[in-house]
């Protein structure tokens, strides 16, 4: 009797800037695509997370890749060891991710026939920056992008409706893009958490950006503190030197020196921080869908953002939390005010924050989702 030799698996690759961001980002997609039967490969640049990739089973590429970079010169060697990745795996499918992958990753592929994912998970620093240098590179991008993205086979992935708008804006085809709500969040190891006892704590995750609003968390938690309330901010995240809207470490220091501040630099295990919190708080400026929003829903933990992009598909005013104006200290320790002194807001907020996540915003669901579209495009070639 012959034989019957199996099928061989399909090769999903992704394409992401740093190894923290995969595990921090991609992570729950990575494991419903494995789960289903893809051999996952992972090209990034490597610091301390290969040991944590690998342990899942994925394989590794590293390359150099340079955040931050905008010269046309640092972009080619990143460009040729994609190409050999390429050569090399054979992937079936593509998942770039972010703004900087999505281009090094889509000229890495001319001449080659596999379909890719240009995942734009926020549009970052280029878009809510308003310098000459940011201007300039948005131009660049509205006659590069759609050369590169509006391709046949090819999807861009979207985390929020505005980033829609504005990607048909810079002239790619509203039916070459899709829109799927994060990178999901696991509310079954992050479940919702008794309020901590003593002073009212609120909690920040995230790089500590201009353009995440830090500062103005900061000096918002300075008014409060002023008005006799005695709240302890808490903040999870470090300086990002390779992002121009980074703070400096200086200034961090600085901070801490002020009443009821404490920096917990990088934070593993994010359900201690919210743990240790009666609220989240990130007053970003443009956000895909932010993670850090998603955990602390998930941990059942009210929360407080900005009227911007991405923050409010998770902070629904009035229902899983309080959305205040971009850059607004005045109005950010309002509602920090109003949090501060409500139970009842809090608990009623942080229950449908939770309901929120695990009705739509579940690794599960959003890694079912993803994977189905894998499945289309790979069905397709």
């Amino acid at each position: 009797m012959t034989s019957i030799s199996a099928k061989p698996p399909r090769k999903l690759l992704y394409v992401v800037n740093e190894d923290w961001a995969f595990l921090l980002n991609r992570l729950p997609m990575a494991r419903a695509a494995r789960q289903v039967g893809y051999e996952v490969h992972v090209a990034t640049r490597v610091g301390d997370g290969a040991d944590a990739i690998e342990a899942e089973g994925f394989i590794l590429h590293p390359i150099p890749l340079q955040r931050g970079g905008t010269s046309p010169l640092s972009a080619i060697p990143t460009v040729l060891a994609l190409r050999q990745v390429a050569s090399r795996t054979k992937p079936d499918i593509a998942h770039h991710s972010g703004l900087q992958c999505c281009v090094y990753g889509s000229i890495a592929a001319f001449g080659r026939k596999y379909p890719q994912v240009n995942a734009m998970t926020g549009l970052g620093y280029v878009y809510t920056s308003a310098t000459f240098r940011t201007r300039l590179l948005r131009a660049i991008l509205k006659w590069l992008l759609p050369s590169l993205l509006d391709r046949h086979c090819n999807v861009v992935l979207v985390q929020n409706p505005d980033d829609r708008a504005a990607l048909v804006d810079l002239g790619i085809g509203v039916a070459r893009i899709v829109l799927i709500p994060g990178s999901g969040v696991d509310t079954d190891a992050l479940l919702p958490l008794a309020e901590p006892e003593g002073p009212i704590t609120y909690g920040f995750a995230g790089r500590l950006l201009t353009d995440k609003g830090i500062r103005a968390l900061v000096a918002a938690h300075d008014i409060v503190r002023c008005q006799g309330l005695q709240t302890n901010l808490l903040i999870a995240g470090n300086p990002d030197p390779a992002n121009p809207a980074s703070v400096s470490l200086q200034e961090v220091n600085e901070w801490t020196e002020r009443p009821g501040i404490t920096w917990l630099g990088h934070v593993n295990d994010i359900s201690s921080l919210w743990k240790r919190c009666h609220f989240a708080i990130l007053p970003s400026h443009r956000e895909g869908l932010p993670g850090s929003l998603m955990e602390a829903a998930a941990c059942g933990r009210a929360m407080i953002a900005t009227d911007a992009p991405g923050c409010r598909e998770i902070v629904i005013d009035g229902q899983t939390g309080l959305l205040v104006p971009i850059e607004d200290p005045q109005a950010l320790a309002q509602a920090i005010v109003k949090l501060a002194t409500s139970p009842e807001l809090r608990a009623r907020y942080g229950m449908a924050a939770r309901e929120l996540v695990v009705s739509k915003l579940s690794a599960k669901i959003i890694g079912e989702q993803v994977v189905r579209l894998y499945d289309g495009m790979t069905a397709a070639r």
